[in-house]
């Protein structure tokens, strides 16, 4: 077999490598039939056994764990909440300067304020790349 093929049958292969000791422990996970379909749908995608898919998810440094998403999905359900409240701000203070056709001396706390949710959802965002 030349070296070309030998690579390629390396990184086409659908199982993992045979360990000299063989396996050391079995775990058996029970899954609905909605799962299932999922499960096998992406192994084929990724050309992966659902085994090898399953494993290589859970050990995967890149992967966020349920508790990582749930404090995600917080801190962003919190700048949604605090970007409704500035957007509440900046159009009473709009409304004002039309009515009066003075710009409010509030104004420039509430755009510093604007501009503080704007870099913390720069971070959320970073956060989640």
């Amino acid at each position: 077999m030349s070296e070309e093929n030998a690579a390629r049958s390396r990184f086409s292969r659908r199982r993992r490598e045979n360990k000299p000791a063989g396996s050391k422990k079995r775990r058996d996970v029970w899954v609905t039939v909605e799962e299932e379909a999922a499960l096998v749908a992406r192994a084929e995608r990724e050309r992966v056994t659902v085994p090898n898919l399953l494993i290589s998810s859970a050990l995967s440094e890149h992967s966020d764990s349920p508790t990582e998403r749930r404090a995600i999905a917080a801190e962003l359900m919190s700048l949604h909440n605090l970007l409704a409240r500035s957007s509440n701000n900046i159009n009473q203070l709009a409304r004002q300067a039309n009515a009066t056709s003075e710009f409010p001396v509030e104004a420039r706390e509430a755009l510093k304020h604007i501009r503080s949710v704007a870099m913390r959802i720069d971070d959320a965002i970073d956060g989640l790349m």
